[in-house]
């Protein structure tokens, strides 16, 4: 089985070949196409994947590419992990949008909509290109915003396209534990968007314990997402909100807690991959030497994260257990292997709605437990979302949509429609400054007019 990742140059690339080379079934992936539009950095992973099959019997064949249609022609699977604008464009992103007080992360609020409205037009170009040279290919979508961006391949891939995200695994994973439930037997209600859904319930045996971790508030902040939303918020909503939704609940201590720090997280990346891909990138080094770089870079990177939601909500460093691996690549991992083998899955993913959710259309993409076999994945039946939920899906998805029909149609007045209507910038005077301060800052957004 051939597999071709998108973005091959990219930081987080041995995630997903560690996670290939522990698998040892039958019909396992047996070659991988690395592509990129950098031959630097693919040339920086091609050392690491080396490194890490360093003694493995049976690796996976390694190839890359700046070529597109080489990349994905005879592959099975195609899996996009690209960033449009690089890490250069998401520390522009925080910054022009906290320069207008608003927040500018990668995936929500005002950085978000910069990122997709640069990201969709390649997005779109790329499932295109699949299309043609390799029909038969499942993609499998890491790419931020992973809703939107997994929306937009949809119109040219239907339900080829998926999208995957680590956030909903772990927190799963963590309320599991918590419960004294093994996490792969529990069966989690979860709904929402992506970055934008709650967790309701954690049915084990066909009882729901949720209950019984809402009311003790002891064990509710033992946890990430109960340290980040404390107890009683966690009581009042009656589930446990995606660690995202906290730039929403704090959404002014969140901007006042980003505006005052040093560097953002964006900047913070951008020089730390300097450093790893320089180094790791340097021509003589022993064996071992690239694998271990990335390790180091990839531990500090893990310890850092979301460092100022957790400052917002006075809480520590991040618990041992929420820095092991087993993300966003296992998901991928047994995504692949239920559609190739025909290996029935249960997954939160990014598909779209037909009719789960009745406040959206079936088009929509939304992230949802999905059954999934080898003719993909089939979202399970969810409860109606309570009044505030629907206000902030809708809100947000008719965001998406704006971004969307902006990239089709290159309408300025459509991105700033979908910047003045996202309920972190509620502003049509901010929308129409910070749609000028990005379009000047990134020529991905030239297509505006």
């Amino acid at each position: 089985m051939r597999l071709t990742i998108l973005g091959g140059g990219g930081f987080r690339v041995p995630l997903v070949y560690g996670a290939l080379l522990g698998d040892r079934a039958e019909g396992r992936v047996s070659h991988v196409t690395l592509y990129d539009e950098d031959p630097g950095r693919l040339t920086t992973m091609a050392r690491v994947l080396a490194d890490q099959a360093d003694g493995v019997a049976d690796a996976p064949a390694v190839t890359a590419t700046t070529d597109l249609d080489e990349a994905v022609r005879g592959a099975d699977f195609v899996f996009s992990a690209i960033r449009v604008g690089g890490l250069e464009g998401r520390a522009a992103d925080e910054r022009i949008a906290l320069a207008e007080g608003v927040l500018g992360q990668e995936t929500v609020g005002a950085g978000g909509i910069a990122y997709g409205l640069r990201t969709v037009p390649v997005a779109r170009a790329i499932a295109r290109t699949v299309a043609r040279v390799a029909p038969e290919a499942w993609v499998i979508n890491f790419t931020n915003p992973a809703g939107l961006v997994t929306e937009a391949m949809a119109g040219e891939l239907g339900d080829r396209v998926i999208g995957i995200c680590d956030s909903p695994v772990g927190l799963g994973r963590r309320v599991a534990r918590l419960l004294g439930a093994r996490p792969e037997e529990a069966w989690i209600d979860y709904v929402g968007l992506n970055h934008l859904g709650w967790l309701r319930g954690l049915r084990v045996g066909g009882r729901d314990q949720l209950p019984r971790l809402l009311a003790d508030p002891v064990a509710l902040e033992s946890f990430e997402e109960g340290r980040l939303f404390g107890a009683d918020w966690l009581r009042s909503l009656g589930a446990i909100p995606n660690e995202y939704l906290h730039y929403y609940y704090f959404n002014r201590d969140t901007v006042r807690a980003y505006q005052e720090v040093k560097q953002t997280r964006g900047a913070f990346l951008r020089e730390q991959q300097r450093g790893f891909y320089a180094e790791a990138g340097r021509p003589g080094h022993p064996a071992g030497a690239a694998l271990a770089a990335w390790d180091r870079t990839r531990a500090e990177r893990e310890a850092t994260y979301m460092a100022e939601n957790r400052e917002v909500a006075g809480v520590g460093a991040r618990e041992e257990s929420d820095l092991e691996p087993g993300g966003y690549e296992q998901v991928a991992l047994a995504l692949m292997r239920a559609i190739a083998r025909d290996e029935r899955a249960t997954l939160i993913l990014n598909v779209r709605n037909g009719p789960t959710l009745s406040v959206l259309d079936a088009e929509a993409v939304i992230e949802v437990p999905c059954l999934v076999d080898a003719n993909g994945a089939h979202p399970v039946g969810v409860a109606p979302l309570p009044l505030h939920a629907v206000g902030l899906v809708t809100s947000v998805k008719a965001v998406e949509r704006e971004v969307l029909a902006a990239a089709a149609s290159g309408s300025r007045a459509d991105a700033v429609k979908a910047f003045a209507l996202h309920p972190l910038v509620d502003s049509v005077a901010v929308a129409r400054r910070l749609l000028d301060a990005y379009a000047a800052d990134h020529p991905g957004l030239a297509y505006l007019r």
